[in-house]
C-alpha cells in the first residue's frame, strides 16, 4: 500500500511534521489505522508484527480528527 492511498489524520505541515518523517496516524480505505513512529524495543512482538512509539499528543489529534 502506498502512502498516497492513506488519509493522514495527524500533522498539519506546520513545520514539525511537514517532511513526512515524524509520528503520524493514517486511515486506510477500509477504515483500519496505520501508525508511523519511532521503532520501539519495549518487547519482542510476534513474527510479522512491529512496535512503534508515538507521542500522546499525536494520538489525541487522531482521535479528534476521527470525531471519537
Amino acid at each position: 500500500m502506498a502512502r498516497d492511498e492513506l488519509t493522514r489524520l495527524t500533522g498539519n505541515g506546520n513545520g514539525t511534521c511537514g517532511e513526512d518523517d515524524c509520528p503520524n496516524v493514517y486511515r486506510t480505505a477500509s477504515g483500519s489505522i496505520v501508525v508511523q513512529g519511532d521503532v520501539s524495543d519495549a518487547f519482542t512482538p510476534p513474527q510479522g508484527e512491529g512496535l512503534v512509539e508515538i507521542p500522546e499528543s499525536v494520538l489525541r489529534e487522531a482521535v479528534r480528527a476521527l470525531g471519537w
